[in-house]
C-alpha cells in the first residue's frame, strides 16, 4: 500500500480514511503489513537484555509458590494452574484440609496442554461452570485463541471426559447457567439473529438435552441495539427465573419469571445495582432515587417491595472520598466492600428482628489492596466462609480464611516475592488536575528525590474501573528492581470515589481522566521526582486511549508512551467489534451533537504532522474480539506516514489482555519494558 503523508483522516475529514484496510484482521496485504513491522520492531528491540528479561518474567509467572486460587464445589477446591510444566494449564481439584498443608494432594480433571495438542486447537482456559448440587458435571469454557467467543462443551468430572452427545456449542460471546442436568438457559450470540450489534447475545433460550442449539426454544429476547440479553436461575425460589435486559453499558432492566418468560420487571432505576437473598432485597442506585443519594445503599424485604412498598432502610451512606465498591449476600449475612480515601474497608451487616447489626473487618491494609469474597461459589451451598486476598507495592499476595462470622484470619497462603523491594518505599501524595480536583497517585521506588527517577506511570481513567496500588510482581521485576519508580494514577473515570468520580469524566467530560493523568506527570516533575524525559506511561484498553491522548495533546509532558490493546478511532469504534457496548462510556460518534466533543479524544484524528511526540510502542492482539486491533494498527501507520517513528507489536494470538501462556505474557511485557527503558534514555539502545 502507499505511503500517505497528509494527515489522513483528519478532523477536518474525519472519514477520510486511507488505512481501513488494516482492519481486514487476517487480510493479506494487513498481515503482511503486520509481519513486517514485528520484525522491524524485534529487531529494535530483541536482545540479550530482552531475552533476559523474558525469561525472568516468565520465571515468576511459572513460579511454583504463586498463589493458587480455589472456589469451592461441593466438597472440592478447585483451581486452574499454569507453570512451566503446563504452560496451557490444568484444571484440578483438593479438598480444604489438603489445600491448608504445603503440599495439597491435587487431582488433575483436565490437561488443556494435550486437549490442545490431541484437538490440534489453540484452546485458552476461560473457566467453568458446574451443577449445582453434584457437581458431577461442568461446562467448559474454552476459547479458540484467547478471544472473548467460547467454545461450550459437557464434561464429566468424575470420569474426567466429555460427555458423549453432551452439550456442545460453538465458539460465540455469551454462556449458560444449569437448569438442572438436563437442561440449559442458554445466552448466547451463536445462531443466525442470536447477537446484538455489539455482538453478545440477544436472547435467553432453554436448551434441553438431545436438541441442537438452533431449536433450543427462545423464552426472552431482546433488540439488536441492546448491548446484551441473559438469564440466571433464583435457587431460593423453586421454578423462578430472573432475566436481565442490558440496554446500554450502564442500564440492566431485571426481570423475575418462569419457564414460559419474564413475568414480573422490577421497578428499579436502570442504573441501579440490585442482590437478595433470603427474602431481602439490596438495591444501590447510580443516580439519585426516591430522595436517597446515588450510591447509597437500601434494604427492603423483597415480598414488599413487588407489593408496592418503598420504605427502604438505609444501610450506606455516600462520601466524597468515599465509594462503595461492591456488595454480596453469603449465608444470609450482606458483605459490603468499599473504600475510605482509598482505603480498603470491609463491613457485615446482618438482618436481626431488632436492625441491622454491623461488623468491620480490622487488619487490612492503609495503602494496598484487599479482595474479600465467598470460598464457595454457589450462594446457596455457601456456610459462611470467606476469602481475603491482602496485598501491597512491596508485599505479595497473601491468602487467608475468614468467614461472616469474623472470625480471625488464618493464613492459608502466601506468595514468595517476585522481585528484590531492598531499599524501595510506598508514598501516597496528589496532583492538582486543571479544574483544581485533587487526583491521587501512588509511589514505589528508592527513598530521595534526584530529579533523575526513571518513572513508570500507569492509568485507567473509565468504566468505573479502580486503578488500586497492588502487587505488580512484572513492574517490580521490570522497572522497580532495575532501581526505577512506580506510579499509579487515581484519575477520574474510575471508581475510586463512587459514580462520581466515574462520572465527572464521561462523555464529554471524557478529557479530564486525560487532564489528570498528565497532571499526575506534572506534579512528580513539580515534587523533583523526575523530569519530563524520564517518564514512560503505559495504559491498555481504554488506558491506551488515555495514552494515545497523552501522545497528541501532552506530548511535552512524557519520555515514551507504551500503548496496549488500545482504543484510539473514535470515529469509527462502534463499527468495530464490541464497540457498540461503549457509548454509553464515550457518547456516539454518528450523532454529530457528539462527535463535536468525542473528536477532541479521538487520537487517531487529532494527530498531525509537524509536532514534537514522544516515541510510542502500539502493541496489540490479533484475536482480541473485544477491541479491534485495527485500531493500534491505524495509529501506528498514520504515525509512520506522517514521519513519526512509532513501532508496532501485535502477537498472533492471545485476547483482550490474555495471553495464550506465561511465555507469551512474559515476551509482551518484556518487549514494552525494553522500549520505554530504552525511549527515556535509562538504557542504551540496540546497536
Amino acid at each position: 500500500m502507499p505511503a500517505h503523508t497528509a494527515p489522513r483522516p483528519s478532523l477536518a475529514a474525519p472519514d477520510d480514511d486511507p488505512w481501513l484496510w488494516l482492519e481486514e484482521i487476517d487480510g493479506e496485504a494487513a498481515l503482511a503489513w503486520v509481519n513486517a513491522q514485528n520484525a522491524a520492531t524485534l529487531a529494535r528491540l530483541a536482545d540479550a537484555r530482552f531475552e533476559a528479561d523474558r525469561a525472568a518474567v516468565k520465571a515468576l509467572l511459572d513460579r511454583p509458590d504463586k498463589l493458587a486460587q480455589v472456589t469451592r464445589r461441593g466438597r472440592h477446591l478447585y483451581n486452574f494452574w499454569q507453570d512451566a510444566a503446563q504452560p496451557r494449564g490444568i484444571w484440578r481439584r483438593t479438598s480444604l484440609e489438603s489445600y491448608r498443608g504445603p503440599t495439597p494432594d491435587w487431582e488433575i480433571l483436565l490437561d488443556l496442554d494435550a486437549l490442545a495438542a490431541t484437538e490440534g486447537e489453540d484452546w485458552i482456559w476461560f473457566g467453568a461452570i458446574t451443577l449445582p448440587g453434584t457437581h458431577a458435571r461442568a461446562m467448559l469454557h474454552l476459547s479458540p485463541g484467547g478471544g472473548d467467543a467460547v467454545v461450550l462443551r459437557e464434561f464429566d468430572l468424575e470420569t474426567r471426559s466429555f460427555v458423549p452427545d453432551g452439550f456442545v456449542l460453538p465458539a460465540a460471546k455469551g454462556g449458560m447457567v444449569w437448569l438442572d442436568q438436563d437442561r440449559l438457559l442458554l445466552s448466547s450470540a451463536h445462531g443466525e439473529g442470536m447477537a446484538t450489534r455489539a455482538g453478545y447475545a440477544r436472547c435467553v433460550r432453554l436448551w434441553q438435552r438431545g436438541e441442537a442449539p438452533g431449536q433450543a426454544r427462545v423464552i426472552f429476547a431482546g433488540d439488536d441495539a441492546d448491548m446484551a440479553i441473559w438469564g440466571d436461575v433464583d435457587r431460593e425460589v423453586p421454578g423462578r427465573l430472573v432475566f436481565f435486559r442490558k440496554p446500554s453499558f450502564f442500564a440492566t432492566d431485571t426481570h423475575l419469571g418462569d419457564l414460559s418468560g419474564p413475568r414480573h420487571r422490577l421497578d428499579l432505576p436502570g442504573d441501579a445495582e440490585a442482590r437478595w437473598s433470603r427474602g431481602w432485597l439490596i438495591v444501590r442506585p447510580r443516580s439519585p432515587w426516591l430522595g436517597h443519594a446515588a450510591d447509597t445503599l437500601l434494604a427492603i424485604r423483597l415480598d414488599a417491595f413487588l407489593a408496592g412498598g418503598r420504605a427502604f432502610t438505609v444501610l450506606s451512606m455516600p462520601a466524597p472520598r468515599r465509594a462503595l465498591s461492591g456488595f454480596f449476600w453469603c449465608d444470609g449475612r450482606l458483605v459490603v466492600a468499599g473504600l475510605d480515601e482509598l482505603r480498603p474497608v470491609f463491613i457485615i451487616l446482618t438482618p436481626t428482628p431488632e436492625g441491622w447489626s454491623q461488623a468491620s473487618l480490622p487488619g487490612l491494609p492503609q495503602i494496598g489492596v484487599a479482595h474479600l469474597w465467598s470460598l464457595d461459589m454457589e450462594e446457596e451451598e455457601s456456610d459462611g466462609t470467606l476469602l481475603i486476598q491482602r496485598e501491597d507495592p512491596l508485599q505479595p499476595p497473601a491468602l487467608l480464611l475468614t468467614s461472616t462470622q469474623l472470625a480471625t484470619p488464618a493464613l492459608l497462603k502466601q506468595a514468595s516475592p517476585a522481585f528484590d523491594a531492598q531499599g524501595l518505599v510506598v508514598t501516597r501524595h496528589e496532583a492538582i488536575s486543571v479544574d483544581g480536583e485533587r487526583i491521587p497517585y501512588v509511589q514505589t521506588g528508592p527513598a530521595g528525590l534526584t530529579g533523575e527517577a526513571p518513572v513508570h506511570l500507569g492509568g485507567y481513567g473509565g468504566f468505573r474501573i479502580s486503578r488500586l496500588p497492588g502487587y505488580q510482581g512484572v513492574i517490580g521485576k521490570l522497572w522497580l528492581e532495575k532501581g526505577g519508580t512506580s506510579v499509579v494514577a487515581n484519575i477520574r473515570g474510575g471508581g475510586e470515589f463512587g459514580t462520581r468520580w466515574h462520572e465527572a469524566a464521561l462523555r464529554e467530560k471524557r478529557h479530564l481522566a486525560h487532564d489528570d493523568f498528565a497532571a499526575v506527570a506534572a506534579d512528580l516533575v513539580r515534587r523533583g521526582v523526575t523530569r519530563p524525559g524520564r517518564i514512560a506511561a503505559e495504559g491498555g484498553s481504554n488506558g491506551g486511549l488515555l495514552i494515545a491522548n497523552m501522545l497528541t495533546r501532552y506530548p511535552e509532558r512524557f519520555g515514551a508512551l507504551f500503548c496496549t490493546v488500545p482504543l484510539i478511532d473514535m470515529r469509527r469504534f462502534p463499527q468495530l467489534l464490541a464497540g457498540a457496548s461503549w457509548i454509553a462510556e464515550y457518547g456516539d460518534p454518528a450523532v454529530p451533537q457528539d462527535w463535536e466533543f468525542i473528536q477532541h479524544f479521538s487520537a487517531y484524528h487529532v494527530a498531525e504532522p509537524g509536532r514534537t511526540y514522544p516515541p510510542i510502542l502500539l502493541a496489540t492482539r490479533r484475536r482480541d474480539d473485544r477491541v479491534h486491533p485495527g485500531h493500534a494498527r491505524k495509529m501506528a501507520a498514520k504515525l509512520q506516514a506522517m514521519g513519526y517513528p512509532a513501532l508496532f507489536h501485535e502477537p498472533g494470538a492471545g485476547g483482550h489482555g490474555v495471553a495464550t501462556d506465561n511465555g507469551e505474557a512474559a515476551s509482551f511485557a518484556a518487549l514494552g519494558a525494553a522500549f520505554l527503558r530504552r525511549a527515556i534514555g535509562w538504557e542504551a539502545p540496540l546497536a
